[in-house]
């Protein structure tokens, strides 16, 4: 594959950290230079920020760069009408929108993120960037460039005769029966991922999303939200959003009984079909500021 660059000219709502560290996704890593790369599909690139410009510099096997970004980087999406429209919300939007204003939603590959969300449970990102580099590394296709070696994220036919056993060796801890059986169930297509895409209705495709092994509520929201799937009006629900919603909008002394229907209800009447994207505000601002 031949290296290729694309210039992003002033784009409004695009910024490194605000995108690859709200949570989101684990396979982006800062450079000592502030740029960031990362890899995804059968993508490498780098992306440093140039003036109001954004340089990606890499290798893209689709062998047109700029088509890629846009699709992976959710380009097409208007993000400033939505910060305009979120932010009349309340001064909490107004506020978090102002920090994480940069933030956009990528596009990630569906397989990739049940995968890499499963093994986010009760973990926290360095242990779960390791993993999924490891696991890559193990079973994934590799891909030299620049001098280093890179590997994709394996598909689950490259998993199909991963045993338990050696998921636990690749630090899985409880997750290795989880993702075994996941794959196993893609496999045997039990759950199809084209159907899951075809389908609008969120609450269907939720429900399908919940019948893989180690997909709870949480991590079927952060699936529908942050994948290709790309349903903004789901509200995954972890500690720091229980948190924030409670301090601004519920105000309960003991935290512990907030429920999660409660803040559901909140969100919907609140945000609407932009609830995934007030989380994304909330939670960023929450948990970094």
């Amino acid at each position: 594959m031949k290296e290729q660059q694309y210039i992003l000219k002033k784009p409004e709502t695009f910024d490194l950290k605000d995108i690859f560290e709200c949570g989101q996704c684990f396979r982006w890593n800062e450079e000592k230079n502030g740029s960031y790369t990362g890899i995804w599909k059968e993508n490498v690139v780098n992306i440093k920020k140039e003036g109001q410009d954004f340089v990606f510099t890499g290798i893209c096997k689709n062998q047109n760069l700029e088509e890629e970004i846009y699709r992976y980087f959710d380009l097409d999406r208007n993000y400033e009408q939505i910060k305009k429209e979120l932010s009349k919300k309340d001064k909490y939007m107004k506020t978090s929108i102002a920090y994480g204003k940069g933030i956009r939603i990528l596009n990630q590959d569906l397989w990739e993120t049940i995968i890499s969300f499963i093994i986010s449970a009760n973990n926290n990102i360095p242990r779960i960037k390791g993993i999924i580099e490891r696991l890559s590394k193990a079973y994934g296709n590799k891909i030299e460039w620049n001098g280093k070696e890179y590997y994709t994220f394996p598909t689950p036919i490259q998993l199909k005769d991963v045993t338990v056993e050696e998921y636990r060796k690749l630090g899985l801890g409880f997750r290795d029966i989880r993702l075994y059986e996941t794959t196993k169930m893609i496999l045997e297509g039990k759950v199809d991922l084209q159907e899951l895409k075809n389908n609008l209705n969120t609450i269907e495709v939720r429900e399908k999303l919940l019948t893989l092994s180690g997909v709870g509520p949480k991590v079927a929201d952060c699936i529908l939200l942050f994948s290709d799937l790309k349903r903004l009006e789901v509200f995954p629900i972890d500690v720091w959003v229980r948190r924030v919603m409670n301090d601004l909008y519920i105000q309960n002394e003991d935290e512990a009984k907030v429920s999660k229907k409660q803040i559901e209800k909140i969100a919907r009447n609140k945000f609407g079909n932009l609830a995934g994207l007030a989380q994304q505000y909330l939670f960023y601002w929450r948990r970094e500021a």
